[in-house]
C-alpha cells in the first residue's frame, strides 16, 4: 500500500496500524522467507518481530547489493589522518573480505550461535569482523577499542565468547596504544576463558602471541576458503552491546536480526533520507551503538557509502578534518556527537578552517548523544548552511526515537528540541502517578508497548528483568514501559514542535 506523506498522518497510522505498518516496511528488505507473523508474543510473555521469517543481515547487507548491481560501488571508505592512509572497499570488495574472514572463524570453530568478543580500533578489519559474524549467525559483541582490563573482563564473563578479536594496537592522536596486554590482562581477571584469539597485526606495534590461543589475523585469513552466508531467524540475535554502566552494571543489550535490519534500512530513508549511492559519514567508535547502527549496518542495508574515520575532530591534524572528509568524499549526511563540534568550535571559534573546504554535497547534519546547546547547534547551522538535526535515542533501542523525520517530512528546526517521536514509537510525558502531562510540563519520558524488543542480558543469561523493573514503576495496566535507562534520572520537558 501507499503510505502517507504528512509526518502527523503516517505517524499515527504507525501506532494504529502497527502490523501493517512494519509489514510495509519489512518488505523493502531480501527474506530467505518471508516473516509469517508480524508481530507476535513467545512463550516468555515477550514480543517478537517477524517470526517465522528468515535472513542473513549480512547478505542483506552486502552481498545483495552485488547482486542487484552495486558491486563496484564503494561501500566503505577508511580514511586515518592519524596513520596518513586511505583505503576502499567496493561491495564485491567487502563481501569477498567478509567471507574470507567468516572462512577463518569457521576454521576455529565458530558457528551459529556462538558469541565473539570484537576489541578492536576504528579500522575496516573491524567492521569486516561484525559482518563476518553475522554471516556465520555467530552473535557478535564489540568492546570499545583500549576499554580497561576490567571492564573487558566483567564483558567477556557475561557473553562467554568462543573467540575474542583484536587488534595489535588502537592510535589515538599521535600515541599508539598497545592493545594485546590489556586483553592478556582481562584474560587473567575474566573466569570464562574464549577458546581463541584472533590478533590483527598492525605494522605500528607487534602483538605477542599466546601459542595455542592465539592465532595471527592475516595468516588464518588467507588459508581460508569462502564462507556462504547462514540463514537465520529473525527473532535469532544478530549483536549483544553493552551499555556504559554509568546507571549501574552494563546492561548487554541483544538485538534480535530481523526488527534490527527492518528498523536500520526504514531510518536511513525515513529519517536520514538517503538514497542507494549516497554516502554517509557518522563520526563513532565501532564501540558504541551509533557506529554499530550507522557506521556499518544502517548505510549498507541501505546501499550506500560509510566513511570511516581513524582520528578525531581536533589535532588529527586540525580542526578542519570534519570538513576535509566532506568535501573529499562527498559526503550527503554527516552524523556525530555534539560535542565534536563543541571541540572544533573550541579550537576553530569563527570556522576559518570550513571555508578551505567545499561542503555543498551535505544535504543534513545529525547530532545524538547528548543535547545538543542551541549555541553549538547556531554556530554550526551558520557554517553548514543545511538543518542541523539535533535527535534523541539510546543503545537500548538501537535506532533513533525521536527525530525531525527528513525523508517524510521535514519540520522547522527549533534549537534545543529533538522534534517529533519516529514512527512507532508512541513516547508520552507523565508524571510519577502515571498521568500524561501536556506541553511545557517535565515528567517522566515514557514509551508503550509494544515496540522493538529489548532483552538484557545478566550473567550470561538473556531475561527480562529490565522490562520487568521498568513496566514495576507503574500499574501493570498502563502498559508502560520506561526509554529512558533510570527512571529517576529520565527528568526532561515535553516536546511541543
Amino acid at each position: 500500500m501507499t503510505l502517507p506523506l504528512i509526518y502527523d498522518e503516517i505517524y499515527a497510522y504507525s501506532l494504529t496500524h502497527p502490523e501493517e505498518f512494519w509489514a510495509e516496511q519489512a518488505r523493502q528488505i531480501p527474506w530467505f522467507n518471508a516473516p509469517e507473523q508480524i508481530l507476535s508474543t513467545d512463550a516468555a510473555g515477550l514480543t517478537r518481530w517477524f517470526a517465522g521469517g528468515r535472513l542473513n543481515t549480512c547478505y542483506a547487507a552486502v552481498d545483495y547489493h552485488v547482486e542487484m548491481g552495486r558491486a563496484d560501488q564503494p561501500a566503505l571508505i577508511y580514511d586515518s589522518p592519524v596513520t596518513q592512509t586511505v583505503r576502499q572497499f567496493t561491495y564485491r570488495q567487502l563481501r569477498d573480505e567478509v567471507a574470507k574472514l567468516a572462512g577463518a572463524l569457521q576454521a576455529l570453530g565458530v558457528g551459529k550461535g556462538d558469541t565473539v568478543v570484537i576489541y578492536m580500533p576504528m579500522i575496516p578489519e573491524t567492521a569486516f569482523a561484525m559482518l563476518a559474524c553475522a554471516r556465520l549467525g555467530a552473535v557478535h559483541s564489540v568492546v570499545f577499542g583500549g576499554f580497561a582490563p576490567h571492564e573487558l573482563a566483567l564483558r567477556i564473563d557475561d557473553a562467554r565468547p568462543k573467540l575474542v578479536l583484536s587488534a595489535s594496537c588502537g592510535i589515538e592522536f599521535t600515541n599508539v596504544i598497545p592493545y594485546k596486554p590489556l586483553l592478556d590482562d582481562a584474560l587473567q581477571k575474566a573466569t570464562h576463558q574464549p577458546d581463541h584469539c584472533l590478533i590483527y597485526q598492525r605494522p605500528y606495534c607487534t602483538a605477542d602471541l599466546q601459542p595455542g590461543r592465539d592465532y595471527d589475523w592475516q595468516v588464518l585469513v588467507n588459508e581460508a576458503e569462502l564462507a556462504d552466508c547462514v540463514a537465520v531467524d529473525a527473532t535469532d540475535p544478530l549483536y549483544i552491546l553493552y551499555t556504559s554502566g554509568t546507571t549501574g552494571k552494563p546492561k548487554g543489550i541483544v538485538r534480535d536480526n530481523g526488527g534490527h535490519a527492518v528498523a536500520l534500512h526504514y531510518s536511513m530513508r525515513a529519517i536520514y533520507n538517503l538514497q542507494p549511492g549516497q554516502v554517509m559519514f557518522t563520526a563513532s567508535d565501532f564501540g558504541w551503538a551509533v557506529g554499530h547502527s550507522y557506521s556499518v549496518y544502517g548505510p549498507l542495508l541501505r546501499g550506500c557509502t560509510s566513511v570511516i574515520l581513524e582520528g578525531k575532530p581536533v589535532r588529527t591534524p586540525d580542526a578542519g578534518t570534519f570538513w576535509r572528509v566532506v568535501q573529499t568524499y562527498g559526503v550527503n549526511v554527516l552524523f556525530t556527537a555534539p560535542t565534536s563540534f563543541r571541540a572544533i568550535k573550541k579550537e576553530d571559534p569563527e570556522a576559518h578552517l570550513s571555508r578551505r573546504y567545499d561542503l555543498s554535497t551535505l544535504q543534513t547534519v545529525f547530532v545524538a548523544g547528548e543535547r545538543c546547546d542551541p549555541p553549538t547547534l547556531n554556530w554550526l547551522q551558520e557554517i553548514v548552511q543545511v538543518p542541523v538535526i539535533d535527535h534523541w535515542w539510546q543503545t537500548e533501542s538501537g535506532w533513533p526515537m525521536v527525530a525531525n523525520s527528513m525523508g517524510i517530512e521535514p519540520l522547522p528546526v527549533k534549537p534545543g528540541s529533538a522534534t517529533k517521536p519516529v514512527c512507532g514509537y508512541d513516547l508520552q510525558i507523565l508524571d510519577e502517578e502515571g498521568h500524561r502531562l501536556g506541553a511545557n510540563e517535565m515528567g517522566l519520558v515514557c514509551l508503550k508497548l509494544p515496540y522493538h524488543r529489548v532483552v538484557c542480558r545478566r550473567s550470561g543469561t538473556m531475561t527480562n528483568d529490565f522490562g520487568r523493573r521498568t513496566l514495576a514503576a507503574f500499574p501493570a495496566t498502563t502498559c508502560l514501559a520506561m526509554a529512558a535507562t533510570s527512571m529517576k534520572t529520565a527528568m526532561c520537558s515535553s516536546w511541543d514542535a
